[in-house]
């Protein structure tokens, strides 16, 4: 089926949203017990996590650790927001740099100021957003950022959006309570494909969408370590406890220039693999071998492929051994993890 499908549906008791495009699966999204990106605590400081240079938080859903710790005392109540996904044992990451996204606006009470997506590049267009912003308010002091679906959106929903941005940040900011408690739960699936997923579409809501549009067969495909590469390889994906481990192989290809191939191939096919398993933290690419001379090239792939992907990723380099090491957000619940 070409063109892009959104499918809001529900697994089980769970809800589940899931993004086509050209009947291929680009991402999902699926409802978990776990504490979501986005949920808002006012939480209690406990204690500093020596040789972590962090402190150790109490919230409603167990523990929190956070790394802005000057001037913190145990005992102190703050506002926290879960920033990433905790793994089994570990504190929930939390900041306290609160955002409120939506789908046309981001509202920073910490940080002042109007700003535009860096993808809306029509003068013009800039132009007509600026004055939307101005003429709803000054987001009560707050800082404003209009996002790049604002590009050819109606006037109203725009202000509508920033207005009832504002009302909840400003609801939120001025809790003045004394208990652990959450004050905001973070977006679930439905509502994070409204918010992210803002390119024209068409949507798909009925009972057995799922199954239809062939994304739990895609599920499934990505629960397995194998991800077909084109030309015949494949990567191998493997979570551990320290690491994700992703291994590069060539397939039936015996020509000179088959590592390089197969590794160009896995920059092009990594964030989407990782997207759909939902994995994050230390990632190893123990590649295919190719000549010195191509890391760049491969590099220059790598970096181009994660330029549009929605989790923050850094690009750490090469080791001594010849691998490939990147650092990323673990902003999602890993699919291993999430019963069928």
């Amino acid at each position: 089926m070409k063109g892009r499908s959104i499918i809001l549906d529900h697994l089980g008791d769970r809800e589940i949203a899931a993004l086509m495009v050209d009947g291929r699966l680009e991402d999902l999204f699926i409802e978990t017990d776990a504490p979501v990106p986005g949920t808002i605590y006012r939480a209690r400081v406990e204690r500093p996590l020596k040789g972590q240079g962090g402190m150790i938080l109490v919230t409603p859903d167990g523990p929190a650790f956070l790394r802005q710790t000057k001037g913190l005392a145990p005992g102190e109540m703050l506002l926290v927001q879960v920033t990433g996904h905790a793994e089994p044992g570990k504190a929930l990451p939390v900041t306290r740099k609160l955002l409120f996204k939506s789908r046309h606006a981001i509202v920073t009470p910490d940080a002042p100021g109007l700003n535009l997506s860096r993808a809306i590049r029509d003068e013009a267009e800039r132009e007509r957003l600026l004055e939307i912003a101005h003429k709803t308010g000054d987001a009560a002091g707050f800082g404003l950022i209009l996002r790049s679906s604002c590009a050819g959106a109606e006037a109203e929903a725009i202000s509508e959006d920033v207005r009832a941005l504002t009302e909840l940040a400003a609801q939120v900011m001025g809790d003045a309570g004394d208990a652990v408690e959450t004050l905001l739960d973070g977006d679930g699936p439905h509502r994070i494909a409204w918010r992210e997923w803002a390119e024209p579409a068409e949507l798909f809501i009925a009972p057995g969408s799922l199954t239809e549009h062939g994304v739990l067969d895609a599920i499934d495909a990505a629960r397995a370590p194998a991800e077909p590469l084109p030309g015949g390889g494949h990567l191998y994906i493997e979570p551990t406890r320290a690491l994700v481990a992703v291994d590069v192989n060539t397939g039936a290809d015996t020509s000179l220039a088959a590592g390089t191939k197969a590794n160009i191939a896995c920059a092009r096919a990594l964030p989407r693999a990782l997207r759909l398993r939902g994995l994050g933290g230390q990632i190893t690419l123990d590649l295919a071998p190719m000549p010195r001379k191509d890391r760049r090239g491969f590099e220059t792939a790598l970096r181009a492929a994660f330029r549009t992907d929605s989790d923050e990723t850094v690009l750490a380099g090469w080791t001594p051994l010849g691998h490939f090491e990147l650092q990323r957000k673990r902003s999602r619940v890993p699919l291993h993890e999430i019963p069928r």
